[in-house]
C-alpha cells in the first residue's frame, strides 16, 4: 500500500511542485486585486486547495493521454503509467476522485464562483490532447492556468469586472505561453521525432525572440492591471524584478540546451513570485499609511 501510494504522489507530481505555484500565483494575484488586499482566509483556503487539486489532475490526465509516448522519452520513460507501476484505468479512477475533491471544496464559494469551476474541470481534462491537434498547446496550457482568475474575482465580489480580470488573464496567458515554451525546447528533439506538436516547434529558431516578446507584453499587460487598479510604487518594483528574471533567462537558453531550457522553465516561478509579493507589499505599505 506505502509503494501504490508514493507512485500515486508522483503521479499527481506532489513530488515537483513547481506546476502548483505556477498555477496558484496569478490566483494570488486575482485573490489580493479583487479583495483590495488580503482576502478572506477561508477564500484563500479554498483556493489554495483547489489549485492543489486541479494541478493533480491534469498532471494524472497528462501522463493517461501520453501513456504511449512517455515510454519514448528519456525524462519521462520512468512515470508510473509509462513504467507500468499505474494501470490507466486506476489513473482515470484518480483523475476523477481529484475532480471530485476538488467541485467538492468548491462548493463552499458563491454560485457564480462554483459555475466557473466547471469548465476548469474540460480545460484541465482537455489539455493533453492538445498537442495532437494543433500546433500551440501552450495557448490551451494559458487559458487552463488562468481560469483561477475570474473564479477568484467571482468568489470575492460575486461577479466579474472582465475588463480588469481579463487583462490580467491576457498577462497570464501571454506569461504561460512563453515559460512552457522553454519547458517544450527541452523536449523538442523528442518531439520531433514523436510527432507531437509544441509551441518550441512552431516558433523554430524564433524561439527565445518569441519568448522575450511574450514576457514583455505580460509585463505591460500586468503594468496596465497596476494602473487600473491605482498599484504604487512596490507594485512597480515587483515587476521589475520579473523583468530581471525574465532576461536572465534570455541569457540562461542562449545555447538552448536541454538542461538550461528546463531550468528556465523553473526559474518562473521567481516571476510570478515577484509580482505577488510587490502586490502584496503594495497593499500593505498602502494599509499602514
Amino acid at each position: 500500500m506505502r509503494s501504490r501510494l508514493h507512485d500515486y504522489a508522483l503521479l499527481m507530481r506532489l513530488n515537483r511542485p513547481i506546476g502548483i505555484y505556477l498555477l496558484l500565483w496569478p490566483t494570488l494575484w486575482a485573490l489580493w486585486l479583487a479583495s483590495s488586499g488580503l482576502p478572506r482566509w477561508d477564500l484563500l483556503a479554498v483556493f489554495i486547495l483547489g489549485t492543489v487539486l486541479m494541478r493533480s489532475a491534469g498532471c494524472v490526465i497528462n501522463d493517461f493521454a501520453d501513456r504511449k509516448i512517455d515510454p519514448h522519452v528519456e525524462r519521462t520513460r520512468d512515470r508510473p503509467i509509462a513504467a507500468g507501476r499505474v494501470s490507466p484505468r486506476e489513473a482515470l479512477v484518480l483523475f476523477a476522485v481529484l475532480c471530485l475533491v476538488a467541485l467538492l471544496i468548491a462548493s463552499r464559494l458563491n454560485a457564480a464562483a462554483l459555475w466557473l469551476s466547471l469548465p476548469a474541470v474540460v480545460l484541465a481534462a482537455s489539455y493533453p490532447f492538445a498537442k495532437r491537434f494543433h500546433s500551440l498547446p501552450q495557448a490551451h496550457l494559458g487559458i487552463a492556468f488562468s481560469w483561477g482568475i475570474p473564479m477568484a474575482y467571482a468568489a470575492v465580489r460575486g461577479t466579474v469586472p472582465w475588463g480588469e480580470a481579463g487583462l490580467l488573464m491576457a498577462a497570464n496567458l501571454c506569461w504561460v505561453i512563453a515559460y512552457d515554451t522553454y519547458y517544450a525546447m527541452s523536449d523538442r528533439q523528442d518531439d520531433l521525432k514523436i510527432g507531437v506538436k509544441s509551441s518550441a516547434i512552431l516558433f523554430g529558431r524564433h524561439d527565445r525572440l518569441i519568448v522575450g516578446l511574450l514576457h514583455l507584453a505580460a509585463l505591460a499587460l500586468l503594468l496596465v492591471v497596476g494602473v487600473l487598479s491605482r498599484r504604487g510604487l512596490l507594485y512597480d518594483l515587483g515587476l521589475l524584478v520579473a523583468a530581471g528574471v525574465a532576461i536572465y533567462e534570455q541569457w540562461l537558453t542562449r545555447d538552448r540546451e536541454r538542461g538550461p531550457c528546463f531550468q528556465a522553465f523553473l526559474n518562473n516561478n521567481r516571476f510570478g513570485a515577484a509580482v505577488f509579493v510587490g502586490l502584496a507589499g503594495d497593499f500593505i505599505l498602502k494599509a499602514l499609511m
